[in-house]
């Protein structure tokens, strides 16, 4: 349920209150998030399907998340909208196809 809320907030480009656990930080964080794309990390050792995130406000210079779903606590789906260009600085090859315009 929480992947297919998940596209939709792609496609609706809203912004979700994601409650996680942080491997790094050693305990459950909270953040405001924009939804980037559910599939496999291109990075991690593990390849599983992950929720890839925009963290607005990480305390960190990287702002991308990449979570596997048992690192979800809570994903509270927000009516917030953003725009991908306040974040998409790179050239795009998402997993889930989207109308983002330059974006997609």
């Amino acid at each position: 349920m929480q992947k297919a809320q998940f596209i939709d907030s792609i496609h609706a480009k809203t912004k979700i209150n994601l409650t996680f656990y942080s491997k790094e930080d050693g305990c459950k964080l909270t953040r405001i998030c924009a939804p980037m794309d559910f599939g496999p990390s291109r990075r991690a050792h593990n390849k599983n399907d992950r929720f890839h995130l925009w963290d607005y406000e990480s305390d960190k210079k990287n702002h991308v998340l990449s979570l596997l779903p048992d690192q979800i606590v809570i994903m509270e789906f927000l009516n917030d909208e953003f725009c991908p260009s306040e974040f998409i600085t790179w050239q795009t090859n998402w997993f889930i196809p989207r109308d983002w315009g330059i974006y997609s």
